[in-house]
């Protein structure tokens, strides 16, 4: 089932590579005042589709027998290493489990957005995709929902993927994702001749609680165990750096009991910050992403939000941004 895609960016060859569908070394940015190719390397932009990924990682279980894959209900996790699926128990030394067991109760300094987004894959009666130039981000659709921008990835001159995404407290009527996607395409695009060949729609949450990491035996993975960076929704490549630090730990002391976070805290410092201040209205989310991509490298941009940067870059990044509300929402989080 193709029922999603993943998009990311690397400077080196994953996991994954050899499922790649689409990769791009530039992309485009707009905003309200910017319009600007960005000049990705030594970073790729790629693409995974969710049929490639699934038949990627079956393929590779399917070849080891001390695998057993369970389809059902799971009605019962104990911290004690028991799983209840279907009326059968399950028992192992260590549970992996990416399900948001309980709903998070949030304490005042603690918030909640949701990225929520709707996608067509469509294909267009003539040529109106630069297959070598993506959208990364454009912001010139209306942000009265809370801060929208749309990104396309072209698969070729008359095929993309087109994703209209928010970040905001509520969902949308589906149908306003839809015309969010129609006017779009025949205002940016130019056309409204085209097919659409495929859809998805997700929700991704945008938020500062800490999510357990683990509790006795139950180790959380995933958006469950706080994978996802809570001032942009990003979500794969940290998925998969928790992944290898977890192997790592198990190879090296027998335990998947990981002695700190993969990032540094100050990370959860500056999410926090962008997370305040796009959760109170404090600026539009537009102008943020905007200054960060016309006053910065990408380069700098993109290791930012990898939690991967310097600290010499980090002061850089934040001395582009707005003093005043960034350092009255920096404050709040002390």
């Amino acid at each position: 089932m193709n029922d999603r895609t993943w998009c990311f960016w690397e400077t080196n060859p994953g996991l994954f590579e050899s499922i790649v569908y689409r990769q791009w070394h530039q992309a485009w940015y707009y905003g309200e005042k910017i319009s600007r190719l960005l000049q990705l390397s030594p970073y790729e932009y790629k693409l995974i589709r969710g049929i490639d990924f699934y038949n990627y990682c079956f393929g590779v279980i399917g070849k080891h027998k001390n695998f057993e894959i369970v389809y059902g209900e799971v009605e019962k996790i104990d911290t004690n290493g028991a799983i209840v699926v279907n009326g059968k128990t399950f028992r192992g030394d260590y549970i992996f489990n990416s399900i948001q067991i309980e709903r998070p109760v949030l304490k005042p300094s603690q918030y909640n957005l949701l990225q929520h987004f709707k996608g067509w894959i469509i294909e267009t009666d003539f040529p109106v995709f630069e297959t070598d130039k993506p959208v990364l981000m454009d912001f010139r659709v209306k942000q009265e929902q809370g801060t929208a921008f749309v990104y396309i990835m072209p698969f070729s001159a008359t095929q993309a993927l087109i994703e209209f995404t928010l970040f905001g407290n509520h969902l949308l009527e589906r149908n306003q994702y839809n015309e969010g996607l129609k006017k779009y395409i025949s205002q940016f695009l130019k056309t409204d001749s085209y097919k659409i060949l495929d859809e998805e729609f997700g929700v991704i949450p945008m938020t500062n609680y800490r999510s357990p990491s683990k509790k006795d035996k139950i180790i959380n993975i995933g958006t469950a165990g706080g994978q996802t960076k809570a001032s942009s929704g990003y979500t794969f490549q940290f998925i998969q750096k928790h992944s290898v630090a977890l192997v790592q730990q198990l190879v090296s002391f027998g335990n998947p009991f990981l002695k700190k976070p993969i990032s540094a805290p100050r990370f959860r410092f500056y999410d926090n910050t962008l997370l305040y201040i796009l959760s109170h209205n404090k600026l539009p989310g537009e102008k943020i992403f905007s200054l960060l991509f016309k006053k910065n490298k990408p380069q700098q941009v993109l290791r930012f939000l990898d939690n991967e940067s310097s600290i010499k870059d980090e002061l850089k990044i934040i001395s582009t941004l707005p003093t005043i509300p960034f350092l009255k929402a920096a404050l709040k989080q002390i």
